[in-house]
């Protein structure tokens, strides 16, 4: 559908119909976010302060951010290209759009609006740890930017955390990626006997492929967000060998 994709968040633009679907998205998420997000995405949540009844201030939340870990949110209209992106959480920034969903697509968007990239995203981004992760990724992505193969499998990894990522948290799998804390069927499904859970494994994040069109089949989950600040470097040396043995054949 034809909509709207600003570059700045003109908060006196938003439509009644704005602030429906972000209450409505926002409280029918919230039973299953609190009975099985993480403690430390429930925690981020609450310092972020965001609430049903408010579409979030990106003024706002970059103040919070900016006092928890230093960093920002800048709008963007639609996603960016990987480089630019890369680049943005290499310096600390996240790009959100500021646009929502129509009403009749609050079950399935097929492409991220405000409300994955901010109810989503953004919370855990007052997480030290978290955050480092974030940024050290971006680091990570802008080495091998200029190797065409190697962008396609390093993206597997944030895939499989910080959009679809499970914690192991207090004996239990706990939900901390934002494609499964921003979607209904992904809450719904994640927990479900059919889904894989699987432990955090670099070398099988980076060979496994993934689908975005439909519900996971699988899920890797971590031990701690320091498990993932402290696989950078494995999952650079993994990649090389990776490509050097695609190369060689």
């Amino acid at each position: 559908m034809q909509r709207n994709k600003p570059t700045v968040q003109d908060y006196s633009a938003y439509t009644p119909e704005d602030f429906h679907v972000w209450r409505m998205l926002y409280e029918r998420q919230l039973p299953f976010v609190q009975a099985n997000a993480s403690e430390l995405y429930l925690d981020a949540l609450d310092k972020i302060g965001f609430n049903a009844d408010e579409i979030p201030h990106f003024n706002e939340t970059t103040k919070r951010l900016q006092h928890y870990t230093g960093w920002q949110l800048i709008v963007v209209p639609e996603l960016v290209p990987q480089k630019d992106f890369f680049e943005m959480l290499m310096k600390k920034t996240f790009p959100a759009t500021c646009w929502l969903r129509a009403l009749e697509e609050l079950d399935y968007i097929e492409e991220p609006d405000m409300f994955h990239d901010v109810f989503g995203h953004v919370p855990l981004l007052v997480n030290s740890a978290y955050a480092e992760f974030m940024q050290n990724f971006g680091k990570l992505a802008m080495k091998w930017i200029d190797i065409p193969e190697a962008i396609p499998i390093l993206a597997r990894v944030y895939w499989f955390t910080i959009e679809f990522g499970l914690l192991h948290e207090d004996g239990k799998n706990k939900i901390f990626g934002a494609g499964i804390i921003s979607s209904i069927g992904e809450t719904q499904h994640v927990f479900k006997e059919e889904s894989e859970k699987v432990p955090f494994n670099i070398r099988q994040m980076l060979t496994t492929e993934y689908r975005i069109d439909t519900l996971q089949p699988r899920y890797f989950v971590i031990d701690s967000f320091e498990q993932l600040c402290n696989a950078i470097p494995q999952i650079d040396k993994q990649l090389e060998q990776i490509l050097s043995t695609q190369l060689t054949h």
